[in-house]
């Protein structure tokens, strides 16, 4: 299809929305015109066969032990069909049944068809049409739109070009571009749904650049066959778009493509897109990934996804907890489980046991073959900063960040510019993984700092402000495949835009780091009041009684515990009074009368071991290669002799500490700078009310 046809086809389309303007808001447009371009294409698709599906139809009306279906579809020769003797242009000709003709037409479609359409809540659409006496139009505009996947003669036979192939009118690769074209149109037109249902083209191409770019040589190989999932997979930009870049190194390869989607409209719009480009709707599963997996048991070449930022997974709390509990289904939260309120890991989790298993190939050493990796599978994700960091030591976002390291999984992440998403202005990465590593990345993993890799667009679309170019796309795509080299080699231009790092360089020993409680005693009012108000005193028959002989003593002190307790337990026995007994009564008396002192007492447990204050503890997380006393003499006790590590209380953790690994120091600008700017403003607003006054 030469551009101007393109150009015809889209505007023709598009035309539609200047009519439904005042009937139907801009965010509404899509729930008319993409049932309504789905409803055409498949009905130009099966042009060809259809008086044999009717005929067919009628031969197994009255035969109820034959699936009809399955002759249905081998009769119409794809994965739908439809029954019905009309069409849009029959339809459209009888303006005062055309509601009623064109629900009738809808029912004659397949099942997996009419699920589509319903998904778009068309029936409701088309009664709100014909109620604004809209209908008519925009059924004759579809009715004339030609859609033809190949040129027919008169007799229904294929018009052969010169080559003697069909002639090609609108192939299921150009419908699915034009489809995309009018999705990408309808987000940009509804800023407050875009970032649900659309994710920026020259994102989708980067991240799909990063998954493949390491078989490059591989899918050139005759017979390639690969598959593709996308578990929040929206309307389908992505699958479309790894598709796109398989083809282009092998124009014959097999590319089937899968996904799920939760929310209805996107399911139905990336269903509708496979439809109309000749792939298996039914690939496409609609519902929760977490609690239903659509695609239980499968493996696949490569999986991607956009998933939500933050998605909080509540509502499947027990299926979730369940399946990591006993391992059932596909085992795929055996890791761990992050917080409530963010699945970001659990939808990579499900990812990675999506996975083509990989099995090692040992090498030659004489041959001088290291061996390599058959089968296996790749993964990439984009993700917000919090996947990176966020859960303490042996958190679930800690151990799934382990379990992922100790596995050798995690090759890359690359941090992508802010302000590239439509409803969102944050900062994002791409985590690249894959159970089939080459020899160099084993045990490794690649940081990529692209953040200052974009270009200002001319104007917003909601939060989006920023889009990276096709030129930036390739620099960054070729980074990623040198990043070994790069990283090694200070020459190299992008040097200071790549690291890589061990898988252990992520983990460390989250240590508790004590100090013993130093304490001296005195007697004051307000211990004495604390003292009266403790659990220990007040159950004391002769509480009252018990404080006011203690009252002669307020201001006294002492330095040891042992003086103290003599002289408060002499004021009591004179007094007349039983010393209580018990450790929660001397508890209760050493947080009354003891007071913080860096030169008080040292406290001691039974046994004689120093009690440690909660107060001065603190917390040091050490490079988990690193032994931990070593690190104790060296960074605390020549601050704090007397510390000590609790080794009970030692924890392994995993974070992903990006941002400081990138860090840069920039020093404040001179003071004389600075005021010389202030005294620039200070003249410039002078002048502005001299104006002003005059």
């Amino acid at each position: 299809m030469n551009n101007s046809k393109h150009t015809a086809l889209a505007g023709h389309i598009w035309s539609v929305a200047d009519k439904l303007r005042g009937d139907y808001k801009q965010s509404e447009y899509g729930k008319v015109i993409l049932p309504f371009t789905v409803l055409r294409r498949l009905e130009c698709v099966l042009a060809p066969t259809k008086d044999k599906v009717i005929a067919k139809a009628e031969e197994l009306k009255d035969n109820e032990d034959i699936d009809a279906g399955r002759w249905l579809r081998r009769a119409s020769g794809q994965s739908f069909y439809n029954t019905s003797t009309y069409t849009l242009k029959k339809i459209a000709n009888d303006a005062g049944h055309a509601a009623e003709h064109l629900l009738e037409y809808m029912g004659s479609f397949s099942q997996n068809a009419q699920e589509v359409l319903e998904q778009y809540e068309f029936a409701r659409q088309i009664k709100k049409l014909d109620n604004a006496n809209l209908l008519y139009e925009v059924l004759g505009l579809f009715a004339d739109l030609d859609l033809r996947p190949i040129e027919l003669d008169e007799e229904g036979e294929p018009v052969l070009d010169e080559k003697g192939k069909p002639k090609v009118v609108v192939s299921n690769h150009q419908m699915g571009y034009i489809f995309e074209e009018l999705i990408r149109r309808f987000a940009e037109q509804s800023n407050e749904t875009a970032g649900e249902h659309f994710t920026p083209r020259e994102v989708i191409e980067l991240m799909v650049n990063l998954l493949i770019a390491p078989d490059d040589d591989a899918l050139t190989l005759p017979g390639t066959v690969r598959t593709v999932l996308d578990p929040a997979c929206g309307t389908g930009g992505m699958l479309t778009a790894a598709e796109e870049h398989i083809r282009e190194f092998n124009k014959d390869a097999t590319v089937k493509v899968f996904g799920q989607e939760l929310n209805a409209e996107s399911w139905a719009i990336c269903r509708s897109d496979l439809m109309i480009k000749g792939q298996d709707p039914e690939n496409i599963k609609f519902g929760n990934s977490f609690s239903d997996d659509g695609h239980m048991g499968a493996k696949f070449d490569y999986v991607l996804a956009n998933p939500p930022f933050g998605v909080e997974w509540k509502k499947v709390k027990d299926e979730v907890e369940a399946e990591h509990e006993t391992g059932r289904g596909d085992n795929r939260f055996e890791a761990g489980l992050p917080r409530i309120n963010d699945g970001s890991l659990l939808f990579l989790q499900h990812m990675l046991s999506k996975m083509r298993p990989a099995e090692w190939v040992p090498g030659d050493a004489g041959s001088g073959n290291p061996g390599h990796f058959k089968g296996g599978g790749r993964v990439s994700v984009v993700f917000n900063g919090s996947p990176l960091f966020t859960g303490a030591a042996e958190s679930g976002e800690s151990k799934i960040r382990q379990w992922i390291l100790e596995n050798d999984w995690l090759e890359g992440i690359v941090a992508l510019p802010d302000q590239l998403f439509y409803n969102t202005g944050i900062s994002t990465y791409f985590w690249i993984l894959t159970n089939r590593k080459s020899k160099g990345h084993q045990g490794k993993v690649v940081l990529l700092d692209a953040r200052q890799h974009f270009a200002k667009m001319r104007k917003s679309l909601g939060d989006k402000r920023k889009y990276i170019t096709k030129d930036q796309t390739q620099e960054l795509t070729s980074l990623y495949a040198e990043a070994l080299d790069a990283a090694s080699d200070v020459e190299h231009p992008l040097h200071s835009k790549v690291k890589v790092f061990r898988n252990t360089d992520f983990g460390y020993h989250r240590i508790t780091v004590e100090r013993p409680l130093k304490l001296r005693f005195e007697v004051t009012e307000e211990a004495l009041t604390a003292l009266g108000a403790s659990k220990p005193v007040q159950k004391l028959a002769y509480a009252s009684e018990f404080i006011e002989a203690m009252k002669p003593l307020t201001g006294h002190h002492w330095a040891t515990k042992s003086e103290a307790w003599v002289a408060l337990k002499d004021a009591v026995v004179e007094a007349g009074l039983t010393w209580p007994a018990g450790t929660p009564f001397n508890k209760a008396l050493r947080d009354a009368v003891g007071v913080r002192d860096a030169e008080g007492e040292v406290q001691n447990l039974k046994g004689g071991a120093p009690e440690p204050d909660p107060e001065l503890r603190d917390y040091e997380n050490v490079p988990l290669e690193e032994d931990v006393e070593e690190y104790l003499k060296r960074e605390v006790l020549p601050h704090v002799p007397d510390a000590w590590i609790d080794h009970d209380k030692t924890k392994v953790g995993y974070e992903i500490p990006f941002t400081r690994h990138f860090y840069v120091y920039e020093p404040p600008r001179p003071l004389a700078e600075i005021d010389a700017e202030l005294k620039s403003l200070e003249a410039e607003i002078q002048a502005l009310l001299g104006e002003v006054a005059e």
